[in-house]
């Protein structure tokens, strides 16, 4: 006689669970050929009432020909900075079927120059996305009153 013995509950490996169920026909989607287009498209979903108040960080996922299948909503900090974890932000590319990225976040202070810490990361998730072949195409600044674009200023 076998005895089976069950397993304790720590041993299992526990799931985020990421669903991507739609109902949008792709043509209805945006289409991004542009850093003005990315950034549109952030202030469609950005709040507008937080954005000179909390620094958010969030991603669009796109498909292979360049439709937002998705924006992750990545963090929501304080005045001077959030957190944008590269593992998460791959992990909704990689659930989402993205096969590129355009990251962003805001400055509350209206300062749209980079800091060293934003290079810093966006080198970071480009660097980890290039291995699971999903390409980083930008990081855009958002503000009320403009935009910066990594990818127009040469640092992607």
């Amino acid at each position: 006689m076998e005895i089976r013995k069950e397993m304790p509950a720590w041993s299992k490996v526990a799931e985020v669970e990421l669903v991507y169920r739609t109902t949008v026909k792709p043509s209805q989607r945006p289409v991004i050929k542009h850093s003005r287009d990315a950034y549109e498209t952030f202030l469609q979903v950005w709040d507008e009432n937080k954005m000179g108040f909390q620094e958010e960080f969030k991603v669009l996922l796109l498909n292979q020909a360049c439709r937002v299948i998705g924006v992750y909503e990545t963090s929501s900090g304080g005045i001077t900075g959030t957190v944008a974890d590269p593992r998460l932000i791959l992990v909704a590319a990689l659930k989402g079927l993205a096969v590129s990225i355009i990251i962003g976040h805001n400055h509350p202070s209206g300062n749209l120059k980079p800091s060293r810490a934003d290079e810093e990361l966006t080198a970071k998730i480009r660097e980890a996305a290039r291995f699971l072949d999903i390409k980083l195409l930008d990081h855009i600044i958002v503000t009320m009153e403009g935009y910066y674009s990594f990818m127009d200023e040469g640092l992607i």
